[in-house]
């Protein structure tokens, strides 16, 4: 009998220096059209003024630190939506990931008001809580609720039985086994989870800041377009589309850190030239 070929280990995908530099050149083709199109007055500045004129206008409100007094608000409603959020999203998720009873009790509710869009309770919110800070947090922290949740349940049940009986038959208590093996196991779905909901964070806070705040970037974006100020207005769609950034690359530096072993097994994706 001849002996089976032996398999060499696979390396974890590495980033092509190749792809990012034609992903960084793309951008800055994009770029330097718009700017282009802006000084030749192909386009009405009212409409698309040139990206220097935007960038001048953006450090006009950096210097007179408009920009931060908005940016602040905006980051100090998010990460409290963000974290409340998230953070009942996961208990539950596990909570009915682990429990029958409870999965048979609080599935039915979420998969019943999972459809409603989260920015529709906004006034309902307000009633109850008021113009303040509570009903911005509040719609937040609901839009991150549910992908959340849906997605940690799901990475609970997907969990192989065989570790559970394992963590059983070595003597471990549920307690034990939730925290151990179900959580650990459950990861990878729940920071999918927290990426969806970061998503949807943003865009709830621009649309509540747009509503009902006198203070925010989605507050900025409105009060320039009632205003005609355009190069303001994508100043501050250039901010959101940072903080957009940089919310998934800290998601992913944490999921990175949490799961190493992710991406050691993690196979070669399929190259096409």
């Amino acid at each position: 009998m001849g002996t089976a070929p032996s398999r060499k280990p696979m390396n974890p995908p590495t980033a092509d220096p190749k792809r990012k530099a034609l992903g960084a050149s793309s951008l800055a083709g994009v770029l330097l059209a718009w700017e282009l199109l802006g000084q030749m007055g192909v386009i009405s500045p009212l409409f698309l003024p040139p990206l220097s004129a935007v960038i001048g206008d953006g450090l006009e409100l950096i210097k007179s630190g408009d920009l931060l007094g908005h940016l602040a608000s905006s980051l100090w409603r998010i990460l409290w939506g963000f974290l409340i959020g998230a953070g009942v999203g996961v208990f539950l998720g596990l909570t009915m990931g682990i429990s029958r009873l409870a999965d048979a009790s609080i599935h039915p509710l979420i998969a019943a008001t999972y459809p409603i869009p989260k920015i529709a309770l906004l006034p309902l919110l307000i009633l109850w809580l008021g113009l303040g800070e509570g009903s911005k947090i509040a719609v937040i922290a609901l839009g991150v609720f549910f992908p959340v949740v849906v997605n940690t349940r799901a990475g609970v049940l997907d969990v192989d039985p065989l570790l559970v009986k394992a963590a059983l038959a070595l003597g471990s208590s549920r307690a034990g086994i939730a925290w151990k093996v179900l959580l650990p196991a459950s990861l990878p779905m729940i920071f999918a989870g927290l990426k969806l909901g970061a998503g949807v964070a943003l865009l709830l806070l621009v649309t509540a800041e747009m509503i009902a705040a006198d203070k925010g970037i989605g507050f900025l974006v409105i009060s320039a377009a009632n205003l005609m100020q355009t190069t303001r207005l994508l100043f501050g769609i250039m901010v959101l589309a940072l903080l957009g950034l940089l919310s998934n690359w800290l998601l992913a530096t944490l999921e990175k850190a949490l799961l190493p072993w992710k991406s050691e097994t993690q196979g070669p994706k399929l190259q096409t030239r």
